[in-house]
């Protein structure tokens, strides 16, 4: 069983070991007309020292629930053994909101379908009242210190054909993959972004920078980070 934060704020997950048949971590803020309507999205959430298994599903997901909002979300020290992805972004038309200012650093992955791996049209609605015009803004999504082996695809990553997906930064990342790969190892549509010192080469909608660059983590800390965990005893 996954952990599912939904509208949270100035919440701390850490030192967790996950075993799941769906996402390790799913982060959610609501649902179509309903989450746009209440209103309340997740943001300044800390994940980090996690370990992930998870062989169907993601080691963190970002929706597809996401029509509250989603933001100022930071990943770090995460290790995934056997898992399908990484960070996984879930979205679709008529989930309106945003996904946005996503800082992730020092992932360590084993025996992965796909390393990146962002849905633009995961389209299951709870029902035919969702205003398909509602269009998620998906920007500001970090991704630094990253090492991958046996990985299948590095990146699967399909924005909308009318909201590309926008401000993907990828910087020193080292994948390596398995004895049998897929034929193209980026597949990407509707993104736009960069990236820098990563292997195998991304493709043409992330083109790779002519000086090296870090991609963004915040330097400063949330309030929830200072709070210390008290120990109970009977």
């Amino acid at each position: 069983m996954g952990l599912t934060p939904t509208r949270v704020h100035k919440t701390r997950i850490e030192d967790c070991y996950i075993v799941s048949g769906d996402d390790c971590i799913a982060v959610k803020s609501g649902w179509d007309q309903y989450g746009i309507k209440f209103g309340m999205p997740t943001k300044h959430l800390v994940i980090r020292r996690l370990t992930c298994i998870s062989p169907k599903s993601a080691t963190v997901a970002l929706g597809s629930e996401m029509s509250g909002g989603i933001r100022d979300v930071r990943v770090e020290d995460v290790t995934a053994i056997n898992t399908e992805s990484s960070i996984r972004i879930k979205t679709a038309e008529g989930r309106g909101a945003y996904v946005k200012d996503i800082y992730v650093r020092r992932l360590t992955l084993k025996t992965m379908k796909y390393v990146f791996w962002m849905s633009g049209a995961y389209g299951s609605h709870p029902d035919e009242g969702f205003d398909p015009k509602a269009l998620p803004v998906i920007q500001n999504i970090n991704y630094r210190e990253v090492v991958a082996e046996n990985v299948t695809r590095p990146a699967q990553l399909d924005g909308l054909a009318n909201d590309p997906f926008k401000g993907i930064c990828m910087s020193n990342i080292s994948i390596s993959l398995t004895a049998k790969p897929k034929k193209v190892l980026w597949n990407c549509t509707d993104i736009e972004g960069i990236t820098s010192l990563v292997t195998p080469k991304a493709c043409d909608l992330l083109p790779e920078q002519p000086k090296p660059v870090d991609c963004a983590f915040p330097g400063d800390k949330l309030a929830i980070e200072g709070v210390k965990l008290m120990t109970c005893s009977a």
